[in-house]
């Protein structure tokens, strides 16, 4: 169902997937090459760097197809749209070769070589997204699963599921309560007319109280004759990339593996990190210096109080993006759509995440790690500490500029929405390793050229403004 690969799950269509783009993109050039030059395509891969050229188109193909969500099928939901992103690389990976041959003509594939090479990539790409959506609906192809259990968590992993067509997994029962007869199903009529039955491949335990609600014995034998039994728990673990917290018993968190908050490269890699991207950006920062006192009167900094590893409380640095005692009438609250508090400049440093920049001078003092749970307010964690269980765990590890909850999840601004980025940050704690860092930077970069998660999802909850007053802090 999923391969883990830098300390988080893929699934293996999707990995499949990948693997066979790589294969087509490739293949299509080197066909592209092999009709124009005939016989002499050995001396222009060979003597004419012909190899690495298509190495490198290959590679910018798979990263607009990242950037165009093609291999994030949640987000694809129609066969149309998938379509239409494809096409969408594909027209941006034609301007970019384009604009490359133009400037630098010595490093192209022929021109010839290269339209051939393009032509059969649409159509073998298009054909075989065709093939490959076909594919995953073979029911040959699919998992029967049953799901034993009916409460929360339970309702959590049946929708899950059903938002993953990529998983393979399809629901064929779902009770409190677990017989002989909900194991199989009618699949269809055989060759005589009878309808034959399936038995289901994985049975998923999500029961709502473990105190004698789990029928132990006929588990175990349906795990000796091969169906795999497994928790509710694990499975979203890894198809959701998060650690549910809705009935989570401590003793799940102290005898799995993982929560090893000691790494010994990571306070190295996150100053380099921060060191050299405040080495690149250093030209810009009295330009957004300027900016902010031209758009609104006050300093440019914004400094806040933050809660860092173990509980402590540092300074948080930040380019100013709201006017001047933006809070002084409403105490701190939380920032919402169309904030009048922001200013115009600082609407733009939100977007690009260039307000965040004085923050690496931050890692670098130690105060906080470049990925890490995002730093909160004093105030906020008091209050969430009381509201979420195990919120208390994300201060086990330094505080990051950007974490897997923000490459996951979007802005946040209730109750709800710290609960779920919690999960994430669990999710983060219980795998932390460099491989996953060095993703999470990878993926953020997405984040900032397409401006996600830079805005609220929704405004705030009524009981948020009941509750207390919250901190204007974005996650």
């Amino acid at each position: 169902m999923v391969v883990r690969l830098f300390n988080v799950y893929y699934p293996r269509r999707i990995l499949i997937l990948l693997a066979s783009d790589l294969f087509l993109v490739c293949a299509s050039l080197l066909l592209g090459i092999l009709l124009n030059y005939g016989h002499d395509s050995y001396l222009v891969l060979t003597y004419k760097h012909g190899l690495e050229k298509v190495v490198v188109i290959t590679g910018l193909v798979l990263l607009l197809s990242h950037y165009f969500d093609l291999y994030e099928p949640e987000q694809l939901r129609t066969n149309r749209e998938t379509y239409f992103r494809l096409l969408a690389a594909l027209g941006g990976l034609s301007i970019l070769l384009a604009a490359a041959g133009y400037l630098f003509p010595r490093f192209m594939l022929g021109k010839r070589s290269l339209i051939a090479g393009l032509l059969i990539m649409v159509a073998s790409l298009i054909v075989w997204r065709s093939t490959y959506s076909w594919l995953l609906q073979l029911p040959v192809l699919r998992e029967r699963v049953y799901i034993l259990g009916t409460g929360k968590l339970a309702e959590q992993l049946v929708h899950s599921i059903r938002d993953r067509c990529d998983l393979g997994l399809d629901i064929v029962g779902w009770s409190n309560t677990l017989g002989t007869s909900d194991l199989t199903f009618d699949l269809a009529r055989g060759p005589s007319g009878r309808m034959r039955n399936r038995t289901v491949d994985r049975v998923i335990v999500a029961p709502s109280d473990r105190r004698g609600t789990i029928p132990v014995q006929a588990l175990l034998e349906l795990k000796l004759k091969g169906i795999k039994v497994q928790n509710a728990t694990e499975v979203l673990e890894k198809t959701s990339g998060k650690i549910g917290i809705d009935g989570l018993y401590p003793s799940g968190l102290i005898f799995c593996e993982g929560f090893n908050a000691r790494l010994s490269l990571h306070r190295a890699v996150s100053a380099l990190a921060s060191l050299v991207l405040l080495t690149l950006s250093f030209p810009l920062l009295p330009l957004v210096a300027l900016l902010i006192k031209a758009f609104s009167p006050g300093p440019v900094l914004y400094r806040q109080k933050r809660v860092g590893k173990d509980g402590e409380i540092f300074t948080c640095f930040k380019f100013r993006t709201m006017h001047k005692d933006a809070e002084a009438d409403t105490g701190p609250t939380w920032a919402r759509d169309d904030d009048p508090r922001i200013t115009r400049i600082g609407r733009l440093l939100r977007l690009t995440r260039m307000d965040e920049l004085p923050q690496l001078w931050n890692v670098l003092r130690g105060d906080m790690a470049f990925v890490g749970p995002r730093p909160e307010r004093p105030e906020f964690v008091e209050w969430l500490n009381r509201e979420i269980p195990y919120y208390h765990l994300r201060h086990t590890v330094p505080p990051g500029i950007t974490g897997w909850a923000q490459v996951r999840y979007q802005y946040g601004n209730s109750v709800e929405d710290a609960k779920e980025k919690l999960q994430y940050d669990l999710y983060y704690i219980k795998h932390r390793s460099l491989p996953l860092d060095l993703l999470i930077i990878f993926k953020t970069v997405k984040t900032i050229l397409l401006a996600k998660g830079s805005r609220p999802r929704r405004k705030a909850g009524d009981q948020l403004m009941t509750a207390m007053t919250a901190p204007s802090v974005r996650h």
